[in-house]
């Protein structure tokens, strides 16, 4: 016993020693089909309720996750007097995260909020006021939040958060730091996820440092690599949205194979140099489908990443409604 100990320690990101975070894709792609748009749960192990990470699909991959058992908990006599369905997206739904405000990453919030409870929406304050100003306006959709124009009708409370201070995701038992990124010049943000003793990182659409000139993924790899050393970061969600035949011209704030591993490098350098990013699991998502005969784009870009990866790194490709553990 004390051998398989020790061999799980020293294997770096084991799927043992990553056990602490429970995670279901709502919705993995980036755009076109409206019933598959980014959006994810996770809670810590042990606790009930979820967090929702973007919001551009939820009741199509709540349906896409009980068809694959990704609740084993929920039944239809647990859930009463709601169906399964409702009683994920009312019950165990604690609070939501928007990275940033682009219909991909919110329009299931938006539709779906005539039957959702009472919730906090943590976001930037750059995207609380879009939510504010131009969804819940009584002109895009009715005011379902707590401010603005209009008849507040308060079932989400719109929550700016502050880039780099800590809060906490109402009784989901997890906490966050958000931190800036950079997307075609607009806002978006990464959140670090944290329970009390590991943590997870989401990342919205964010473009490379080279292209959008600027420093703050790099100001984020700064913050992941001591969690990496640690052996503290259990995962992340990161974008991979085109393929690498796609130019810089053309990527609008966006990642590809390349960019991603030129930018892990940069990582490396900060979790402790080569060899320290063994194992670690990388959630990719918000990848773009082609509407091109023949054109299957995650099948490329999960060639290209695996091609291109001698940072050891395990890229991890979550289908719509599939749960994983981290």
């Amino acid at each position: 016993m004390l051998k398989t100990i020790l061999a799980v320690c020293l294997s770096g990101y084991s799927a043992l020693a990553l056990a602490g975070f429970d995670v279901v894709a709502l919705g993995v792609d980036g755009g076109v089909s409206d019933g598959n748009l980014t959006s994810y749960l996770i809670r810590s192990d042990g606790q009930t309720q979820y967090v929702a990470l973007d919001a551009g699909s939820l009741l199509p991959g709540i349906d896409k996750g009980l068809e694959q058992g990704s609740f084993p908990q929920v039944t239809p006599e647990a859930a009463a007097p709601y169906t399964p369905q409702g009683h994920i997206f009312r019950r165990l739904i604690g609070a939501y995260f928007i990275s940033h405000a682009h219909l991909d990453h919110l329009a299931g919030l938006i539709i779906a909020s005539p039957e959702d409870a009472k919730k906090t929406v943590y976001a930037s304050n750059d995207t609380v006021l879009t939510l504010r100003n131009h969804y819940f306006n009584w002109k895009s959709w009715p005011n379902f939040s707590d401010s603005g124009n209009g008849q507040r009708l308060g079932t989400y409370r719109l929550q700016p958060v502050r880039e780099q201070q800590r809060f906490t995701f109402g009784t989901t038992g997890l906490s966050g730091v958000m931190y800036p990124l950079s997307h075609a010049g607009y806002h978006s943000s990464m959140v670090l996820l944290s329970d009390r003793t590991d943590a997870f990182a989401y990342f919205g659409d964010t473009g490379p440092d080279a292209l959008e000139k600027s420093r703050q993924l790099d100001s984020v790899w700064r913050t992941l690599g001591p969690l990496i050393a640690d052996k503290k970061l259990k995962g992340m969600i990161i974008e991979t949205s085109y393929p690498n035949e796609v130019s810089d011209s053309k990527l609008y704030g966006h990642l590809t194979p390349a960019w991603l591993l030129k930018e892990l490098k940069n990582l490396q350098k900060y979790s402790g140099g080569d060899g320290s990013l063994t194992g670690l699991p990388i959630v990719i998502s918000h990848i773009k489908p082609s509407l091109r005969q023949g054109d299957d784009r995650r099948a490329v870009i999960q060639q290209q990443l695996e091609q291109g990866n001698d940072l050891g790194v395990k890229f991890i490709f979550m289908a719509q409604g599939e749960r994983q553990q981290f």
